[in-house]
């Protein structure tokens, strides 16, 4: 039987490049004619005239679907309404932008085997700008310590993995998505290939510091409590100390006739630091019971708006 591969590639602000990317995944596939394919380009509510381009592609080849999002959701929703309109047995997920070269598509594919069921590309070189970079630094840092990300392991946004893998994915329900996290939780059958990563040739990376920041809070709020638990250490160490502080005041008083110095300096910062802490966990709290919030409120994971190539299935939705 004839295996299907799925490529689920999320698509905004990308009209320079995505037509680059589909031809050379085409002639990938058309050199391995073991496998059929699938093209699923989800339209993020790109702001220029992506959908158009992506519709034209849909024309050219039956293998080329459109997912169109009503709005913007994020890399990582375009991704889930993506897995929800393919059928395929092994699904791979690239970028946009011609960064992943989809050359590189059949070290992934081939790294599958009975011992693995996952498989993330690690760039050698990257050719990410420094904020990127950086944001990916804290990231794997924070993914280590909330998530048990195993210290080897590198992730990207190129992988690929088995369709068992992708069934759980998509029993995900909330509104706060992090693949990486759902990945981790599902199995750890998981490695990583070197493959190339290009440098970008058009536009700009749709990253800011505002997107990585909502990226760390939806992975490490969605599956970890760590956080909380290291709010309530913080809290437990600054307590310990305002309470042993507080017996050396009481001691000094007691057999130290000298006046101790007004130390204006000193109170005012550690009520700011202790403030300060206290902030911290209380948003964090708050976040938690926000997105707790959003959840029970159902707030939609994407919307669809319309389908194309689905042998004319046009409009869904997904909550």
């Amino acid at each position: 039987m004839t295996t299907t591969i799925s490529c689920v590639i999320p698509c905004y602000g990308s009209r320079d490049t995505i037509i680059n990317v589909v031809d050379n995944l085409r002639c990938e596939f058309y050199s391995r004619k073991d496998y059929q394919y699938e093209l699923v380009l989800v339209n993020d509510a790109s702001p220029d005239n992506l959908l158009d381009i992506l519709i034209e592609l849909t024309k050219t080849d039956s293998n080329i679907k459109v997912v169109d999002l009503s709005r913007n959701f994020g890399q990582h929703s375009a991704i889930m309404a993506g897995i929800n309109n393919a059928i395929g047995d092994i699904f791979v997920f690239l970028d946009d932008d011609g960064q992943t070269p989809p050359s590189q598509i059949w070290k992934l594919i081939d790294a599958l085997d009975d011992s693995c069921d996952v498989v993330y590309g690690r760039y050698e070189i990257k050719h990410h700008s420094l904020l990127r970079n950086f944001g990916s630094s804290i990231n794997d840092f924070m993914a280590r310590l909330l998530i048990d990300k195993p210290k080897k392991l590198s992730l990207s946004s190129y992988f690929a993995c088995k369709s068992f893998v992708v069934s759980e994915l998509t029993m995900y329900k909330g509104c706060f998505p992090y693949l990486a996290g759902l990945v981790l939780r599902t199995t750890k059958r998981i490695k990583n290939v070197t493959v190339e990563h290009k440098v970008r040739e058009h536009g700009v990376s749709g990253y800011n510091f505002r997107k990585l920041l909502t990226l760390w809070l939806n992975g490490f709020t969605a599956f970890s409590i760590k956080p909380l638990r290291i709010a309530t250490v913080m809290g437990m160490i600054v307590a310990s100390f305002g309470f042993f502080y507080g017996l050396f005041i009481i001691g000094r008083s007691l057999f130290f006739v000298s006046e101790a110095p007004m130390g204006w300096n000193s109170l005012m910062a550690v009520l700011l630091l202790i403030g300060g802490m206290i902030m911290i966990m209380l948003g964090m709290i708050g976040e938690y019971i926000g997105r707790i919030y959003m959840n029970i409120n159902n707030s939609p994971l994407f919307v669809i708006r319309e389908r194309y190539g689905f042998d004319g299935v046009k409009v869904g939705s997904k909550s």
